[in-house]
């Protein structure tokens, strides 16, 4: 039986893009003595660093950051694999009497770094036959399926997403059942305090604009020039992440730079409404807000709330 006040606990600082989750990850790891655990998705990609906005060396303030830059962009992600991979981490720390904090807003990763979520096997046949529908009718059809299959699991998964909606329609035919009823109840294997980073959506689409001018700015069109000749173009996932495609379109001459740049923005921003979305159906998660006049004082509001679930 756990005990009533367990320490240290883990932290989950999550969102949407551009919230400024990372920061605040930060702050708390260095208060509480812990380290980050990356749950970004596509922050895991050695190279990828412009545009998925990773802290600098001197931006982590000396705080280790677990599990950034530990694959190829050739790899293809596996949420299952992310898993195992986040759980040693966790554990690792745990067992020292440190605090894990996972920062990041790819939302299935979070829960299958902190939930009793279990992955459903995979049918090579299944597979092959969505991968080549996937080539031949594209990925608006196959979402538009899904849509129509589980309007949840529509609704999370961008239909650009190729790779995630096979997955999904994969999981419905070999289970029977929507995708989004093989994700458990919210039941978690660690005393997890979720924070989320509440920005309005005006002051968030603004902030995503900004971002993705720096990036252009820092040199993004320059890093995906270097990924394509490392295989980036070749790699299932890692050439999807946002950004990345929109330059790889651009590269490949089927549109102007400045297309590639304002469909970065728009995807970005609709990304964005889809994490929050995700986070939002999560009642564990207790909201502070990150708007810019409250920026100041998010940090100490969220250490104050680990310190209250800590002592409850």
């Amino acid at each position: 039986m756990r005990s009533a006040a367990p320490a240290p606990r883990v932290i989950a600082v999550v969102g949407p893009t551009a919230a400024g989750k990372s920061d605040l990850g930060v702050f708390l790891a260095q208060r509480l003595g812990g380290e980050i655990v990356n749950a970004d998705s596509m922050q895991l990609y050695r190279g990828m660093d412009i545009g998925t906005a990773k802290l600098t060396t001197e931006e982590r303030g000396g705080i280790a950051h677990q599990l950034l830059d530990i694959w190829e962009v050739t790899a293809i992600a596996s949420v299952a694999e992310y898993q195992k991979l986040a759980r040693a981490e966790i554990d690792r720390l745990l067992a020292e009497g440190r605090t894990p904090v996972l920062v990041g807003g790819s939302g299935l990763y979070v829960r299958g770094a902190i939930d009793a979520l279990e992955f459903p096997g995979t049918d090579p046949r299944i597979r092959a036959r969505l991968e080549e529908e996937l080539t031949q009718r594209g990925s608006g059809a196959l979402h538009a399926r899904l849509a129509a299959a589980d309007p949840e699991a529509g609704s999370a998964i961008l239909p650009s997403n190729g790779r995630r909606i096979v997955r999904a329609l994969e999981v419905i035919e070999i289970t029977g059942k929507p995708f989004t009823a093989n994700l458990p109840g919210h039941d978690s294997v660690y005393d997890t305090v979720q924070i989320g980073v509440d920005v309005a959506r005006p002051e968030l689409d603004e902030r995503i604009t900004l971002r993705v001018d720096r990036m252009w700015e820092a040199g993004l069109v320059d890093e995906v020039r270097a990924l394509e000749a490392q295989g980036l173009r070749e790699g299932r996932t890692a050439s999807r992440a946002l950004g990345y495609q929109q330059v790889l379109t651009a590269l490949a001459g089927e549109c102007t730079d400045q297309q590639a740049r304002e469909e970065t923005v728009r995807a970005t921003k609709r990304f964005a409404r889809r994490q929050d979305s995700w986070f939002r159906r999560d009642p564990r998660v207790h909201w502070l807000s990150g708007a810019a006049e409250h920026r100041g004082e998010l940090p100490q509001q969220a250490l104050a709330l680990v310190e209250r679930a800590v002592t409850a």
